[in-house]
C-alpha cells in the first residue's frame, strides 16, 4: 500500500517543465485547472444569479447591466487565473508570462482571434450596439442576442442565429437602426391617376396614417408630390414610428389601409401604359421573269 501511495505521489510530482524558474508538475496543473475552473463558476452564478437582482433593483438599463456583469465576469476569471499562478509558486510576473503566450498564439495565426477580442472589449466599452438593438451586418438583418467577448450573436427575422466575429463591427459598416433614437420613418411609394381629385388623394394618404396606432402623431405624418410620372402623379407617404423591429409589420397594414381608402374614395391607381402604334406594311413590287 505504501509503495502504491509513493508511485502515486511520484507521478503527480513528475516536472513536466520549468516556467519562470518555477518545476510544472502534474500536480501543479491540476491545482491550476481546478482553480480557475472554480472561479469560472463563481463568475458564472454572480452574473446571471445575483448581479442581474442587485443592477435591476438599481433600475440601471438593461444594456448597462449586460456591459457591466460580463465586464465583472471577465474580471473575476482574469483574478482567478492570477491567483492560480501564485498558488502554483509562479510570481506575479506570470503576467508577462500570458502575455508571452498570446505573442505566441499570434505568431502560430491566432490573430483573427486576438483582433476579435479587442474588439469585443471596444463594443462593451463604446457600445455601438446593445441587446435588443436591430442591426444590419452585410446581407443580414436581425436582433442583437449576445454580446460575448470574441463573438456577437444576431437573430434574423427568419428566426436564424447568425455568429458575427466582434472585428466585423470594429471594421465594417454596420446598420443600427436602434442606436440612438430608435424611432425611424417609413416611406410610402403610389401613384394615382392623372384624373384624380388631389386633395382627395391627399386626405386618404393622411387618414391611413394617423389611423394607425403604430404611427407617431410626432413627428406627424407627412404627404409629399414628388413628381409627375409617366402614367400617374407619383407621391409619397412618411411616417415615423417607435419601435423599428415593427417596420416590415406596419409598413404592410399601411400599404393596405391606402388600398382600402384609394378604394373608399374612388381614388385609381393606375398601371402602367404604353402606346403602340402599328405601321401598315410596306409592299414591294413582284418582278416577272
Amino acid at each position: 500500500m505504501k509503495n502504491i501511495i509513493e508511485k502515486i505521489e511520484e507521478i503527480f510530482n513528475y516536472k513536466i517543465f520549468t516556467l519562470n524558474g518555477t518545476d510544472i508538475t502534474i500536480i501543479s496543473i491540476i491545482l491550476f485547472l481546478l482553480i480557475v475552473v472554480v472561479f469560472l463558476f463563481l463568475s458564472r452564478i454572480l452574473r446571471n444569479k445575483i448581479l442581474p437582482k442587485i443592477l435591476t433593483k438599481f433600475k440601471i438599463q438593461e444594456d448597462i447591466q449586460f456591459m457591466l456583469s460580463k465586464l465583472v465576469q471577465y474580471l473575476i476569471v482574469f483574478v482567478g487565473i492570477i491567483i492560480a499562478f501564485q498558488f502554483i509558486g509562479i510570481d506575479l510576473t506570470g503576467l508577462t508570462v500570458v502575455l508571452g503566450f498570446l505573442s505566441v498564439g499570434i505568431g502560430f495565426g491566432l490573430q483573427n482571434i486576438t483582433s476579435n477580442f479587442i474588439a469585443g472589449i471596444i463594443l462593451l466599452f463604446e457600445r455601438p450596439i446593445s441587446i435588443g438593438d436591430r442591426v444590419t451586418v452585410g446581407n443580414t438583418e436581425g436582433d442583437v442576442r449576445n454580446i460575448n467577448i470574441r463573438s456577437t450573436t444576431i437573430r434574423s427575422l427568419n428566426n436564424i442565429s447568425y455568429i458575427v466575429p466582434n472585428s466585423e463591427f470594429i471594421s465594417s459598416t454596420v446598420i443600427n437602426w436602434s442606436h440612438g433614437d430608435k424611432r425611424i420613418r417609413i416611406d410610402l411609394d403610389v401613384g394615382v391617376s392623372y384624373n384624380s381629385e388631389l386633395d382627395l388623394v391627399l386626405k386618404a394618404l393622411r387618414e391611413a396614417a394617423n389611423e394607425n396606432s403604430n404611427v407617431l402623431p410626432t413627428p406627424e405624418p407627412e404627404v409629399l408630390f414628388k413628381e409627375f410620372g409617366e402614367s400617374s402623379w407619383n407621391m409619397q407617404l412618411r411616417v415615423w414610428i417607435e419601435n423599428p423591429q415593427r417596420f416590415y409589420y406596419v409598413k404592410s397594414e399601411l400599404n393596405c389601409a391606402i388600398v382600402q381608402k384609394f378604394r373608399d374614395y374612388k381614388i385609381e391607381i393606375p398601371f402602367p401604359q404604353r402606346d403602340l402604334h402599328l405601321r401598315s406594311g410596306v409592299t414591294f413590287p413582284i418582278q416577272q421573269m
